[in-house]
């Protein structure tokens, strides 16, 4: 059956009512509850959900333009909020997942392109145009996720794993499911079909999916007082005001005064301002941006659950937006932190933010010496998504903070698994500072591979090395590279653990172009700059096949790239299981193999590994057992141990004989100390 849609879904809302748009949500929760359980796992989730929709859509109501369809734009924000919580889902983790139906766990396992084609036409029942439209695709690229998503969900729903239908027919299913295709075309395909056994298997179980999609997700039942625990919420909302307090201290005050009298005889220079910041401001991290006038303070405070929340400043590129604040529990010793995503959002986010552009990662830090000060004080950063115009203003909302450990009672965990529910709202002014970059030309072989210096780009909030390797080596591919520090004018700028990123830089097929981040360079324009290399990650091409007898009796042993690897086991079964295993990783050359078995066959390998950390001295790290943190560990590498592989045939019960071991090569780090000197003009 052709998707349809209910034509009473449009009906006229009071544009001013979140009470009416409450309303609305309400007589079609039946169309977007099940939508949402695509994408979030809690019932508390759900209502956040809902909750968010609601406000975003009462918040945008006025960018409505008379002739847009009013249940397209509604969805689409709906959609788009849902796909927040997919980078959210830890928002609730401790309460019990809802007991989904066999559908949505079955969809749970599909990619995500397929599963919402899937839900948004036979579960909430937008006809083909609507839902094109929604997932921003075209008509046909939506009936070919269609196809897909069904293929993939016959085999997630026991119907097995190979069907054996005409291709060249396969595209006409849903045309003719549908009862759109046309007659001539039509009595062809049936003609085929009733001659293809085959063709009607594969017909067959292609629509019982489509209608047991339809089906079960009426089975989904919707609980008693859902909605009216969303509008108690939404009501609370109405009566509060947001608390936006900028004070500050009475001495910054009169500060503030004698600043003025200074700048009215001409004494205030740029040195006074450096001094200024000095004494004033406790955070280090924050200093140096505000004596470079980076930003400026804010001190927008919060206070919700007894909880009070200040954003100190926010400085802005083309990189990221960085929020500095400052968390004090009021009523115990606790610290908390904020992670963008984890209950946190910015309502205006689609219209003021540049989403291509991912932020860094900044994680909690509670050894600097600001936060052992005081045990209820906690002073974070985060990275948002920068701004796409020159200025803006952020409305930044936070649902949750995160409870952080103690530091002395458990080193190894920095998030205590807690939350503090509330309400701190702020609405921060930012602009975007502009960026330097300065065009670079150095090239050096880094383990035989060509690499290439393109640009040093200095931003206010991070500096960024962008640099190309050649991506055309027959043997050999260097697929990464970390650094250590640079030294820009002779002052070091270490290397952001967590930052880093390919773009595509369009310079070519031969070229592969990356950025790494350091740290912020504060300084003049820079003239010199020399990058301390760290570590490089090779794939390197060396096959070698190893025949495999099941017949034969094992353990048996094999020479690969310098070491000695034991075939342990080969057995048939279903599945059928080939072990191969090399502990002495002292001295090995590999740390990883690329391999397969049976070549090109038409099996489903699976793979489990063990395996064990090694620090740049040698010491070992058992990766389940040892509570260290891997960022602390020396230079890391994993090597694996064990191959624990698993061969399945996709035609059922027919078992796969393991004929032979293909190993096409392997992957390894190198230590580097290599210093690069370059010149900038």
């Amino acid at each position: 059956m052709v998707p349809t849609t209910n034509e009473n879904l449009i009906i006229p809302i009071d544009r001013k009512s979140l009470e009416s748009i409450a309303d609305w949500f309400d007589q079609q929760k039946n169309r977007f509850y099940p939508l949402g359980w695509t994408y979030v796992k809690t019932q508390r989730q759900m209502e956040e959900l809902f909750y968010r929709s609601i406000m975003k859509v009462h918040k945008e109501l006025h960018r409505l333009k008379g002739e847009t369809d009013f249940e397209s734009w509604v969805t689409s924000i709906f959609i788009h909020i849902c796909r927040e919580f997919t980078t959210d889902i830890s928002l609730l983790a401790s309460e019990e997942n809802n007991p989904h139906n066999d559908l949505f766990q079955a969809l749970d396992q599909l990619n995500m392109e397929e599963k919402e084609a899937l839900v948004l036409t036979y579960v909430s029942g937008f006809p083909y145009e609507k839902a094109a439209h929604l997932l921003q695709v075209s008509v046909e690229k939506l009936k070919e996720l269609l196809f897909s998503g069904i293929q993939s969900l016959r085999k997630e729903l026991g119907y097995g794993s190979t069907f054996h239908g005409c291709k060249e027919y396969q595209k006409d299913y849903t045309s003719y499911l549908d009862r759109t295709m046309e007659r001539s075309k039509k009595i062809e395909f049936e003609i085929h079909v009733y001659h293809c056994q085959n063709c009607q298997e594969d017909l067959g179980t292609f629509q019982d999916v489509r209608i047991y999609l339809t089906e079960q997700s009426k089975e989904l039942p919707i609980p008693t007082g859902f909605m009216k625990n969303i509008k108690a919420r939404l009501a609370e909302k109405e009566k509060k005001r947001r608390q936006k307090i900028k004070k500050r201290n009475k001495w910054v005050f009169i500060f503030a005064v004698v600043c003025t009298l200074i700048i009215g005889i001409g004494f205030f220079t740029g040195t006074f301002a450096n001094l200024y910041y000095t004494w004033t401001v406790e955070d280090q991290e924050l200093l140096p941006y505000l004596q470079h006038d980076f930003g400026e303070m804010l001190n927008l405070e919060a206070e919700s659950n007894g909880v009070k929340v200040k954003i100190k400043s926010a400085i802005s590129d083309e990189f990221q937006t960085l929020i500095f604040y400052e968390i004090e529990d009021t009523e115990a010793d606790n610290q908390y932190g904020i992670m963008f995503g984890d209950g946190v959002f910015v309502e205006n986010e689609i219209d003021l933010m540049n989403t291509d552009v991912y932020p860094l990662n900044y994680p909690p830090d509670l050894e600097s010496a600001i936060n052992k000060e005081k045990k209820n004080v906690y002073h974070g950063k985060m990275g948002l998504f920068p701004i796409r115009e020159d200025n803006g203003t952020i409305k930044l909302v936070i649902t949750q903070l995160m409870k952080l450990n103690d530091a002395s009672s458990n080193p190894d965990e920095v998030y205590d698994g807690n939350y503090k529910i509330g309400e701190w709202e702020f609405e921060i002014p930012v602009k975007k500072l502009p960026t330097k970059q300065y065009t670079l030309d150095e090239e050096i072989a880094v383990e035989g591979v060509p690499m290439r210096f393109d640009k040093l780009i200095i931003a206010p909030t991070a500096t960024i090395l962008q640099y190309s390797i050649n991506a055309i080596q027959p043997e050999k591919n260097l697929s990464s590279i970390t650094f250590d520090k640079l030294v820009v004018n002779n002052k070091k700028v270490i290397a952001d653990l967590y930052g880093g990123a390919f773009i595509d830089a369009q310079e070519g097929m031969d070229w592969s172009t990356y950025q790494a981040f350091f740290e912020p360079f504060f300084g003049k324009k820079p003239k010199e700059v020399k990058a301390q290399l760290k570590e490089a990650f090779l794939t390197v091409e060396d096959q070698k096949i190893v025949e495999l007898d099941p017949s034969q009796n094992y353990p048996q042993t094999f020479a690969y790239a310098g070491s000695t690897i034991t075939i342990e086991k080969v057995e048939i079964g279903n599945p059928s299981k080939v072990v191969i295993s090399d502990d002495n990783i002292e001295n090995r050359t590999y740390e990883t193999l690329n391999l397969g078995i049976n070549g090109d066959e038409n099996i489903e390998m699976g793979m489990r590994d063990d395996g064990v950390i090694v620090d740049k001295n040698g010491n070992k790290y058992d990766p389940i057992d040892d509570l260290v943190k891997y960022e602390e560990i020396e230079q890391p590498r994993y090597f694996v141990t064990k191959y624990d592989i698993s061969l399945q045939s996709d035609k059922a019960g027919e078992e796969v004989v393991p004929k032979r071991l293909e190993i096409y090569g392997y992957n390894t780090t190198k230590y580097l100390n290599n210093v690069v000197k370059i010149s900038l003009d």
